[in-house]
């Protein structure tokens, strides 16, 4: 019987790990930050049932994170939400930001699953598929 996550929580333990490897960050306490950016963004950008199904789906932490954002107004395209990432982390460029981006999202799919994953994609404008590490094949609307 699997033991219920506790403060601790092993679960962010292993998200934050994955990203850390992903990324290639020196530090877990630089994978953290770059996660907890990460996920901040994306919880204004996912509304709706999807950003419901997201946190759910998460680890608790993580969950937090998704679910205190206030849904943007407007979705940002995928360079727009770089561009946000960029301007939450010091130093970064474009570049790094995309890099620090993709690092997260595209450890979420095995953990979210990919049912979720193509609903969060089909809700957001034509970009964030290869942000998430995958194709970007569908049709743009």
């Amino acid at each position: 019987m699997p033991r219920k996550a506790t403060a601790g929580d092993d679960g962010w333990r292993a998200l934050t790990d994955a990203v850390k490897e992903m990324g290639q960050y020196p530090t877990r306490a630089e994978a953290e930050t770059v996660t907890r950016i990460v996920l901040s963004a994306l919880g204004g950008q996912v509304i709706g049932e999807e950003r419901v199904a997201l946190a759910q789906s998460l680890p608790p932490q993580a969950a937090c994170v998704v679910a205190s954002q206030i849904p943007a107004t407007r979705r940002l395209t995928a360079a727009e939400f770089v561009d946000s990432v960029a301007a939450r982390i010091e130093g970064a460029t474009p570049a790094t930001a995309r890099w620090d981006v993709s690092s997260v999202l595209s450890v979420l799919p095995p953990l979210i699953g990919e049912d979720l994953t193509t609903r969060i994609l089909a809700e957001l404008p034509p970009g964030y598929a290869l942000l998430f590490g995958r194709a970007d094949l569908a049709p743009h609307h």
